[in-house]
């Protein structure tokens, strides 16, 4: 687990009642916790607090979630973002690839989900660990670039081993198919059959429930097996 004590989140929300809930929860886990209503106190706030982590929603009042993003993104590309979204929101997520969005999570979400991602990330900004606990008795060693499970290094193809390593960088959330097959097919044209196939021969050499399938958007790494 990452010391989330030394982290400054921002979280913009128009709901307030969503705002205090999650500042109750999991406010006084972080060095700091600061909350915005919109997207254009947000920015201002990002601008002034210079936050480790953004985590926003979407459909907001005076300026929306991924238009302050971007503009977050412009000034400091390096900071995690991650967009609440509801589910059949595909179409902003896909404009949320372009703008640079680091992570997705579907709404309703729960304070014990947001925490576990924020624990992922901040693992990530805090450079605890070359090697990932991803669950059961797998890891992920990111100097290597090796799959294990137990003592065993488990045999990845290169595209397999691109695969692991984007759902790696996005553990506690779902990836889009849109931005697998960028990264992993480098904008190919592959179908969403051929993706559940190649995931499919993923899961022979792990388990069935190793990768999971979130549908009609994309899959994450299972960190509850």
């Amino acid at each position: 687990m990452s010391d989330l004590s030394k982290i400054t989140v921002l979280f913009v929300e128009d709901e307030q009642d969503i705002r205090d809930a999650l500042e109750g929860a999991i406010g006084d886990e972080f060095q700091s916790f600061i909350m915005a209503r919109d997207g254009e106190e947000g920015f201002k706030k990002f601008q002034k607090y210079k936050p480790d982590i953004v985590v926003t929603d979407i459909l907001m009042p005076i300026k929306d979630g991924l238009e302050m993003s971007k503009e977050i993104k412009k000034i400091s590309r390096d900071t995690p973002i991650v967009v609440l979204s509801a589910f059949d929101e595909k179409e902003r997520l896909l404009k949320a690839i372009d703008i640079g969005i680091d992570k997705y999570l579907i709404k309703p979400i729960d304070a014990d989900e947001l925490m576990n991602v924020l624990n992922f990330i901040g693992q990530d900004l805090l450079s605890l660990d070359d090697t990932v606990s991803l669950g059961g008795d797998y890891k992920f060693d990111r100097s290597k670039k090796v799959l294990i499970k137990g003592d065993t290094i488990i045999p990845l193809t290169k595209k397999e081993l691109l695969f692991i390593t984007i759902l790696v960088k996005n553990l506690g959330v779902f990836v889009l198919h849109e931005e697998i097959k960028k990264y992993v097919w480098i904008n190919k044209n592959v179908s969403d059959a051929a993706i559940r196939t190649f995931v499919k021969r993923i899961r022979s050499k792990t388990s069935k429930d190793f990768i999971k399938n979130v549908p009609g958007l994309g899959y994450q790494i299972n960190t509850f097996i």
